[in-house]
């Protein structure tokens, strides 16, 4: 073979220094070791209910038992373009490890060419002919650790970018629930809108018929027909916004603007049980944004070691081992070359540069911890805020539903008091505007209590999840 040719020397001697080197290579490790960051949290969340249950594996699916929202949420997760953008983060911040990480060996090139002529520089009398073919070899040792420190800065980086597809994942889910109630409190309120207007009309019909024979005034007319319009009025907004709604939806699940079915109504949907809130300690393990947080913390950490190492010396080595001949038949017989060499090189007088260079990852690294701590604070706030929002807005809920309740019988009450000639007609319109407005804050408000469970589901992290697996198994996050 060609190698043959070639003095075995060099190439032991390379050998030798590539083993030496990996000897070598990351004995020190400058700059400060990671620790995660000590956070006080409260003993107990402030509204949390007496009996909050068990914090295991309950997954977002069990709350919510509409057939359609399921079918909804699903498509979502599967067509989102940024649930897509964050899940294309990962790869991305898997392939700069990968990139990283490689600094830390050697690096083998090939080079190749020829020449002929008689400049090279200089003017010859002769034609000179010159061709090699050489691998070389070139590796900056990772003396102090600076390629170390960069790989581990790269893997909080991609578990950074794990968590926030999995909060990405978190608030999809979230958004797509939460428009759907909306959805179903629009088009409920259009048909209350509807029906209030068809009983409008009828009462406008009677009205007329009366007033036609002398027996009411003129003005009890006009004020029929002012009530009949408050109704029609109401049911292009309320058509507007059940378009827009959807048009949201469809939007979350990748799909251009349409119609979304439904499937129960809103005053027929079961109520999800009361959600396990577990803890307050283990929301800093399953909240994902306060993972993230706490990754990109860890990434700004290592990057000081980084910043520390480049203060100090690189040491490389370069080697060439290859063939070279001033004729192409000769090149495999007598063209055996070889070299190696080693170099240091390190900042003498940089007006400070390198100092300012470590001073700016530590402040860095000050920043993303000042975030952390603001994102775990953002997110207890939250909780609070979801938990009091379940317990005011059922009772808000309750007591809306007892007002419709009284309402409509007030409503039957005063017509036919009115019928009799024992009242006003003003008393018949105040009790239809009252009754439609009850009937109408009823909705919103079951509305609003449904959504108090998914806000609740959000700021506990999706999924209430004790364990890192499910995480793992749903795509979320990398398996480490």
């Amino acid at each position: 073979m060609v190698m043959n040719k070639v003095s075995s020397i060099p190439a032991l001697f390379i050998a030798l220094v590539l083993l030496s080197g990996f000897g070598l290579s990351g004995c020190l490790t400058l700059g400060p070791d990671f620790k995660s960051p000590v956070v006080d949290v409260p003993v107990a969340y402030r509204f949390a209910p007496a009996a909050s249950g068990s914090d295991q594996d309950l997954k977002w699916w069990e709350l919510f038992k509409d057939p359609v929202l399921y079918e909804l949420v699903t498509t979502a997760l599967e067509n989102n373009q940024d649930l897509k953008t964050a899940l294309s983060r990962i790869e991305e911040a898997r392939f700069t490890h990968g990139m990283t990480r490689a600094d830390q060996f050697p690096a083998v090139d090939l080079g190749a060419g020829g020449f002929v002529g008689n400049y090279s520089g200089t003017r010859s009398t002769f034609t000179n002919h010159n061709y090699y073919v050489a691998p070389s070899l070139s590796w900056e040792l990772d003396f102090w650790g600076k390629f170390k420190r960069s790989t581990a800065a790269a893997q909080a980086q991609i578990l950074a970018s794990a968590y926030g597809a999995w909060a990405v994942r978190t608030t999809l889910i979230a958004d797509v629930v939460s428009a759907y109630y909306q959805l179903l409190d629009y088009r409920q309120r259009l048909e209350m809108s509807r029906d209030t207007l068809t009983s409008r009309q009828d009462g406008l019909d009677i009205i007329t018929k009366r007033f036609d024979k002398g027996i009411i005034p003129e003005i009890d007319v006009n004020q029929a027909q002012i009530q009949l319009e408050v109704a029609a009025g109401a049911i292009p907004s309320y058509e507007r916004l059940i378009a827009k709604t959807e048009h949201r939806l469809k939007l979350l699940t990748g799909r251009l603007p349409g119609t979304v079915r439904t499937g129960i109504t809103l005053d027929k949907q079961p109520l999800p049980p009361m959600i396990p809130v577990g803890m307050p300690a283990s929301l800093l393990e399953r909240r994902p944004e306060i993972k993230e947080a706490l990754a990109l913390v860890h990434a700004a950490n290592e990057k000081i070691g980084v910043a520390v190492a480049q203060r100090f010396p690189a040491i490389s080595l370069t080697g060439v081992l290859g063939l070279a001949s001033s004729e192409m038949s000769d090149i495999t017989n007598h063209g055996g070359i070889w070299n190696l060499s080693g170099s240091l090189l390190g900042p003498l007088f940089d007006f400070n540069k390198s100092k300012f260079r470590v001073e700016v990852a530590k402040e860095q690294t000050r920043q993303a911890l000042f975030n952390y701590q603001e994102v775990v604070l953002t997110a207890f706030k939250e909780v609070e805020d979801a938990l009091v929002e379940v317990d005011t807005y059922k009772r808000e809920s309750d007591a809306s539903q007892r007002k419709v309740a009284a309402a409509e019988n007030a409503y039957k009450l005063s017509f036919e008091r009115y019928d009799k000639g024992v009242s006003s007609y003003l008393e018949v319109l105040d009790s239809q505007r009252t009754l439609f407005s009850a009937q109408l804050e009823y909705s919103q408000n079951r509305q609003l209590y449904f959504n108090a469970y998914v806000n609740l589901y959000k700021a506990l992290g999706g999924g209430w999840l004790s364990k890192r697996t499910d995480a793992v198994e749903s795509g979320a996050l990398p398996a480490q």
